[in-house]
């Protein structure tokens, strides 16, 4: 052990105890208080932004959870509606089929007209409406041209004839309607 080391060890020694810095007034010894409770109240802001942020990770991962689960019932389910409005449709098919052997045809046919009745109520009730544009303007976004033909009564490009209906859900286009367009004689 050499001098200088025995006298940094030595109790009591300046030189083998740390250095503090010490405020040399009291404003600044004033200062250094508010800017430790200024630094405490700020990590406590940390601390609560922090748990704020992690409840609303959690918040969104549940959501998302809750959407995907939303998502995969509506595909398995969403039909529901529609087989439900189609069922009495179906008996009263297996009906008629059933007695088609022994109805005459104009019962057959009043079975027909309460099935088509009942199939017509069925679509309208899951928003499903007929696009029947006889007399109209040809709309190439709603109808489909099917040919033209000379008519002296009706207006040229308008819908002189349907041949088959469209048809449209909840005003989105399912099917075009068919027509026969009128051109000048």
């Amino acid at each position: 052990m050499t001098a200088n080391e025995s006298r940094r060890d030595a109790p009591g020694d300046p030189a083998a105890e740390p250095t503090a810095v010490l405020p040399e007034t009291a404003a600044q010894l004033v200062e250094l208080e508010r800017l430790q409770q200024a630094l405490a109240e700020s990590e406590e802001r940390a601390r609560s932004h922090w748990n704020q942020y992690l409840r609303a990770v959690a918040d969104l991962d549940n959501v998302r959870k809750r959407a995907a689960r939303d998502v995969e019932a509506a595909n398995r389910y969403g039909l529901e509606k529609f087989a439900q409005e189609l069922l009495p449709v179906q008996d009263s098919l297996e009906l008629a089929v059933q007695n088609a052997g022994r109805a005459d045809a104009r019962s057959l046919t009043e079975g027909q007209e309460a099935t088509l009745k009942l199939l017509r109520k069925a679509l309208e009730r899951l928003g499903v409406t007929v696009i029947d544009p006889l007399g109209e303007p040809f709309d190439p976004a709603r109808h489909e041209a099917m040919m033209m033909q000379a008519s002296a009564t009706a207006e040229p490009n308008s819908v002189l004839q349907v041949v088959q209906p469209g048809y449209e859900l909840n005003g989105r286009l399912l099917r075009p309607a068919r027509v026969i367009v009128a051109r000048a004689p």
